[in-house]
Protein backbone atom coordinates (compact mmCIF):
# COMPACT_ATOMS: atom_id res chain seq x y z
CA UNK A 1 0.00 0.00 0.00
CA UNK A 2 0.77 3.82 -0.69
CA UNK A 3 2.51 5.68 2.10
CA UNK A 4 0.16 8.15 0.97
CA UNK A 5 -3.47 8.17 -0.62
CA UNK A 6 -2.57 8.91 -4.63
CA UNK A 7 -4.84 11.77 -4.78
CA UNK A 8 -7.89 12.27 -6.82
CA UNK A 9 -6.57 14.04 -10.09
CA UNK A 10 -4.17 11.48 -10.91
CA UNK A 11 -5.37 10.34 -14.15
CA UNK A 12 -3.42 6.93 -13.65
CA UNK A 13 -4.39 3.77 -12.32
CA UNK A 14 -3.21 2.41 -8.92
CA UNK A 15 -1.61 0.18 -10.71
CA UNK A 16 0.21 2.00 -13.30
CA UNK A 17 1.44 4.17 -10.78
CA UNK A 18 2.89 1.51 -9.01
CA UNK A 19 4.17 0.31 -12.01
CA UNK A 20 6.03 3.81 -12.48
CA UNK A 21 7.74 3.80 -8.94
CA UNK A 22 9.00 -0.17 -9.10
CA UNK A 23 10.47 0.70 -12.67
CA UNK A 24 11.92 4.46 -11.51
CA UNK A 25 13.65 2.77 -8.41
CA UNK A 26 15.20 0.04 -10.41
CA UNK A 27 16.64 2.30 -12.81
CA UNK A 28 17.34 5.15 -9.91
CA UNK A 29 19.84 2.18 -8.43
CA UNK A 30 21.79 1.59 -11.41
CA UNK A 31 22.54 5.17 -11.48
CA UNK A 32 22.91 5.20 -7.69
CA UNK A 33 25.89 2.54 -8.41
CA UNK A 34 27.24 3.48 -11.59
CA UNK A 35 30.72 5.23 -11.18
CA UNK A 36 31.33 8.53 -12.87
CA UNK A 37 32.58 7.11 -15.96
CA UNK A 38 29.37 4.94 -16.26
CA UNK A 39 26.87 7.71 -15.61
CA UNK A 40 28.23 9.32 -18.30
CA UNK A 41 26.41 7.18 -20.47
CA UNK A 42 23.76 6.02 -18.24
CA UNK A 43 21.62 9.46 -17.51
CA UNK A 44 20.37 9.15 -21.51
CA UNK A 45 20.05 5.56 -21.37
CA UNK A 46 17.72 5.04 -18.27
CA UNK A 47 15.18 8.00 -19.04
CA UNK A 48 15.01 6.66 -23.03
CA UNK A 49 14.12 3.45 -20.88
CA UNK A 50 11.85 4.63 -18.75
CA UNK A 51 9.85 6.64 -21.27
CA UNK A 52 9.91 4.23 -23.83
CA UNK A 53 8.54 1.46 -21.25
CA UNK A 54 5.86 3.52 -19.42
CA UNK A 55 3.46 5.35 -22.35
CA UNK A 56 1.24 6.63 -19.14
CA UNK A 57 4.81 8.61 -17.57
CA UNK A 58 2.93 12.42 -17.30
CA UNK A 59 5.94 13.77 -19.52
CA UNK A 60 3.88 11.28 -22.12
CA UNK A 61 1.31 11.90 -21.68
CA UNK A 62 1.98 15.59 -21.55
CA UNK A 63 3.88 15.40 -24.86
CA UNK A 64 0.91 13.77 -26.48
CA UNK A 65 -1.63 16.96 -25.77
CA UNK A 66 0.02 19.90 -27.66
CA UNK A 67 -2.48 21.78 -25.79
CA UNK A 68 -1.38 20.84 -22.52
CA UNK A 69 2.20 20.79 -23.19
CA UNK A 70 1.61 24.40 -24.82
CA UNK A 71 -0.45 25.94 -21.77
CA UNK A 72 3.04 24.34 -19.25
CA UNK A 73 5.10 26.32 -21.29
CA UNK A 74 3.20 29.31 -21.10
CA UNK A 75 2.44 29.02 -17.27
CA UNK A 76 6.54 28.69 -16.73
CA UNK A 77 7.37 31.51 -19.38
CA UNK A 78 4.92 34.29 -17.13
CA UNK A 79 6.73 32.96 -14.22
CA UNK A 80 10.31 34.21 -15.64
CA UNK A 81 9.73 36.33 -18.21
CA UNK A 82 10.71 39.54 -16.19
CA UNK A 83 13.82 37.57 -15.66
CA UNK A 84 14.90 37.69 -18.88
CA UNK A 85 16.07 40.36 -21.34
CA UNK A 86 14.48 39.69 -24.99
CA UNK A 87 17.44 40.04 -26.69
CA UNK A 88 19.28 37.66 -24.76
CA UNK A 89 20.52 34.23 -24.97
CA UNK A 90 18.76 31.83 -23.42
CA UNK A 91 19.54 27.88 -22.33
CA UNK A 92 16.74 25.27 -20.14
CA UNK A 93 18.66 22.64 -18.80
CA UNK A 94 16.57 19.58 -18.46
CA UNK A 95 14.40 20.83 -20.76
CA UNK A 96 12.26 17.67 -21.55
CA UNK A 97 9.30 18.54 -24.53
CA UNK A 98 10.73 22.13 -24.46
CA UNK A 99 7.93 23.64 -23.73
CA UNK A 100 9.30 26.22 -22.22
CA UNK A 101 12.09 26.81 -24.81
CA UNK A 102 9.57 26.65 -28.07
CA UNK A 103 8.04 29.83 -25.99
CA UNK A 104 11.10 31.50 -24.91
CA UNK A 105 11.90 31.45 -28.61
CA UNK A 106 9.26 33.91 -29.62
CA UNK A 107 10.66 36.06 -26.98
CA UNK A 108 14.56 36.00 -27.33
CA UNK A 109 17.78 36.08 -29.83
CA UNK A 110 18.73 32.24 -29.32
CA UNK A 111 17.02 29.31 -27.25
CA UNK A 112 19.58 25.82 -26.03
CA UNK A 113 17.53 23.53 -24.82
CA UNK A 114 19.90 20.94 -22.95
CA UNK A 115 18.73 16.96 -21.84
CA UNK A 116 19.71 13.88 -21.59
CA UNK A 117 17.22 12.04 -23.30
CA UNK A 118 15.72 12.72 -27.24
CA UNK A 119 12.53 11.15 -26.74
CA UNK A 120 10.29 13.43 -25.24
CA UNK A 121 11.32 16.04 -27.45
CA UNK A 122 11.06 13.78 -30.77
CA UNK A 123 8.88 14.55 -33.52
CA UNK A 124 8.12 18.07 -32.54
CA UNK A 125 8.10 21.37 -34.98
CA UNK A 126 10.85 23.50 -33.81
CA UNK A 127 11.32 27.04 -34.20
CA UNK A 128 14.16 28.92 -36.25
CA UNK A 129 15.85 30.17 -33.52
CA UNK A 130 16.20 26.52 -31.10
CA UNK A 131 18.57 24.23 -30.55
CA UNK A 132 18.02 20.84 -29.01
CA UNK A 133 21.58 19.93 -27.41
CA UNK A 134 21.97 16.32 -25.61
CA UNK A 135 24.29 16.13 -22.93
CA UNK A 136 25.74 13.41 -20.55
CA UNK A 137 23.54 14.55 -17.57
CA UNK A 138 26.82 16.87 -16.70
CA UNK A 139 28.27 18.90 -19.45
CA UNK A 140 26.68 22.02 -20.63
CA UNK A 141 28.04 22.05 -24.26
CA UNK A 142 27.26 25.25 -25.40
CA UNK A 143 28.63 27.09 -28.45
CA UNK A 144 28.58 30.29 -26.90
CA UNK A 145 28.36 32.14 -23.82
CA UNK A 146 24.41 32.92 -22.62
CA UNK A 147 22.98 35.30 -20.85
CA UNK A 148 20.12 33.03 -18.74
CA UNK A 149 20.71 29.53 -17.66
CA UNK A 150 16.97 28.24 -16.54
CA UNK A 151 16.59 24.78 -14.04
CA UNK A 152 13.25 23.38 -13.05
CA UNK A 153 13.41 20.46 -11.31
CA UNK A 154 16.64 19.46 -12.65
CA UNK A 155 19.27 19.30 -9.27
CA UNK A 156 17.44 16.95 -8.10
CA UNK A 157 17.81 14.20 -10.61
CA UNK A 158 22.13 14.45 -10.60
CA UNK A 159 23.83 11.88 -8.68
CA UNK A 160 25.04 14.05 -5.51
CA UNK A 161 28.77 13.39 -6.82
CA UNK A 162 27.82 15.00 -9.89
CA UNK A 163 26.30 18.52 -8.70
CA UNK A 164 28.75 20.57 -7.90
CA UNK A 165 30.16 19.76 -11.79
CA UNK A 166 27.12 20.15 -13.66
CA UNK A 167 26.70 23.42 -11.62
CA UNK A 168 30.37 25.15 -12.28
CA UNK A 169 29.54 23.97 -16.14
CA UNK A 170 26.67 26.14 -15.78
CA UNK A 171 28.98 28.59 -14.29
CA UNK A 172 31.37 28.41 -17.19
CA UNK A 173 27.94 28.73 -19.67
CA UNK A 174 27.17 31.79 -18.35
CA UNK A 175 28.51 35.03 -20.14
CA UNK A 176 29.68 37.86 -17.47
CA UNK A 177 26.94 38.89 -15.19
CA UNK A 178 24.72 36.14 -16.35
CA UNK A 179 22.48 34.69 -14.08
CA UNK A 180 20.80 30.82 -13.48
CA UNK A 181 17.56 30.38 -12.23
CA UNK A 182 16.78 27.25 -10.29
CA UNK A 183 13.86 25.57 -9.11
CA UNK A 184 14.28 21.97 -7.22
CA UNK A 185 11.81 20.75 -3.94
CA UNK A 186 12.94 21.29 -1.05
CA UNK A 187 13.88 18.00 1.10
CA UNK A 188 12.24 19.42 3.93
CA UNK A 189 8.69 18.56 2.47
CA UNK A 190 9.74 15.42 0.62
CA UNK A 191 10.06 13.01 -1.14
CA UNK A 192 8.78 14.85 -4.39
CA UNK A 193 9.16 11.92 -7.27
CA UNK A 194 6.84 8.89 -7.42
CA UNK A 195 8.44 7.42 -4.86
CA UNK A 196 6.75 9.80 -1.83
CA UNK A 197 3.83 7.52 -2.21
CA UNK A 198 5.37 4.46 -1.07
CA UNK A 199 8.78 5.51 0.79
CA UNK A 200 9.83 8.21 3.21
CA UNK A 201 13.04 9.25 1.58
CA UNK A 202 12.92 9.75 -2.20
CA UNK A 203 14.33 6.52 -4.16
CA UNK A 204 13.13 7.14 -7.69
CA UNK A 205 14.85 9.40 -9.81
CA UNK A 206 15.01 12.15 -7.26
CA UNK A 207 18.76 10.98 -6.37
CA UNK A 208 19.01 13.55 -4.07
CA UNK A 209 16.57 16.14 -2.71
CA UNK A 210 18.55 19.58 -1.25
CA UNK A 211 17.64 21.65 1.19
CA UNK A 212 17.82 25.21 0.82
CA UNK A 213 21.05 25.89 2.36
CA UNK A 214 22.47 23.05 1.13
CA UNK A 215 22.20 24.09 -2.30
CA UNK A 216 22.88 27.90 -1.41
CA UNK A 217 26.34 26.57 -0.35
CA UNK A 218 26.97 24.57 -3.64
CA UNK A 219 26.11 27.43 -5.55
CA UNK A 220 28.61 29.73 -3.61
CA UNK A 221 31.24 26.95 -3.77
CA UNK A 222 31.55 26.87 -7.76
CA UNK A 223 31.99 30.60 -8.05
CA UNK A 224 28.33 32.52 -8.21
CA UNK A 225 29.05 36.19 -6.78
CA UNK A 226 25.37 36.12 -5.43
CA UNK A 227 22.90 34.29 -4.80
CA UNK A 228 18.55 35.54 -3.99
CA UNK A 229 15.75 33.69 -2.92
CA UNK A 230 12.98 34.81 -5.51
CA UNK A 231 9.29 33.83 -5.10
CA UNK A 232 6.88 34.73 -8.54
CA UNK A 233 3.31 33.94 -9.80
CA UNK A 234 3.94 35.55 -13.10
CA UNK A 235 2.04 38.70 -11.34
CA UNK A 236 3.90 39.64 -8.44
CA UNK A 237 7.93 39.02 -7.52
CA UNK A 238 9.88 39.49 -4.45
CA UNK A 239 13.54 38.59 -4.02
CA UNK A 240 15.23 38.69 -1.16
CA UNK A 241 18.57 37.83 1.29
CA UNK A 242 18.73 33.76 1.63
CA UNK A 243 19.78 34.26 5.33
CA UNK A 244 16.68 34.81 6.87
CA UNK A 245 15.18 31.74 4.78
CA UNK A 246 18.07 29.38 5.82
CA UNK A 247 17.55 29.95 9.32
CA UNK A 248 14.47 29.56 9.64
CA UNK A 249 14.76 26.07 7.61
CA UNK A 250 17.29 24.97 10.10
CA UNK A 251 14.60 26.11 12.72
CA UNK A 252 12.04 23.99 11.42
CA UNK A 253 14.07 20.76 10.42
CA UNK A 254 14.68 20.34 14.00
CA UNK A 255 11.24 19.71 15.06
CA UNK A 256 10.22 16.45 16.06
CA UNK A 257 8.53 15.13 13.08
CA UNK A 258 4.85 15.73 13.30
CA UNK A 259 5.04 19.21 15.16
CA UNK A 260 7.51 19.47 11.40
CA UNK A 261 4.71 18.21 9.31
CA UNK A 262 2.21 20.41 10.73
CA UNK A 263 4.30 23.53 10.74
CA UNK A 264 5.17 23.08 7.34
CA UNK A 265 1.27 22.25 6.34
CA UNK A 266 1.05 26.18 7.65
CA UNK A 267 0.14 27.86 4.38
CA UNK A 268 3.00 30.70 4.93
CA UNK A 269 5.51 28.82 5.37
CA UNK A 270 4.67 26.38 2.70
CA UNK A 271 4.66 28.40 0.15
CA UNK A 272 7.93 29.57 1.13
CA UNK A 273 9.81 26.37 2.06
CA UNK A 274 8.26 23.78 -0.56
CA UNK A 275 10.06 24.87 -3.30
CA UNK A 276 13.01 26.31 -3.44
CA UNK A 277 13.48 29.04 -5.98
CA UNK A 278 17.03 30.83 -6.28
CA UNK A 279 18.61 33.24 -8.90
CA UNK A 280 22.07 33.11 -8.47
CA UNK A 281 24.30 35.25 -10.85
CA UNK A 282 27.60 35.51 -11.86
Amino acid sequence: MPRRAIPANECRTYQEVEEHYLLEKQLARRLMTASSEERRKSYSAVYDELFRRLPTHPQNLQKSDPQTSRSYGLLQWERIKNLVVLDSVFAEVGAGDCALSFEAASHVKKVYAIDVSRVIAQGKKTPKNFELIISDGVSIPLPEPVNIVYSNQLMEHLHPDDAAEQLRNIYRALGKGGKYLVITPNRLTGPHDVSGYFDDVATGFHLKEYSLGELVKLLKVVGFSKVEYWKTNGKVSFRTWVTPIIVSENLIGRLPMKLRSWVLSRRLINLMLDEITLIATK
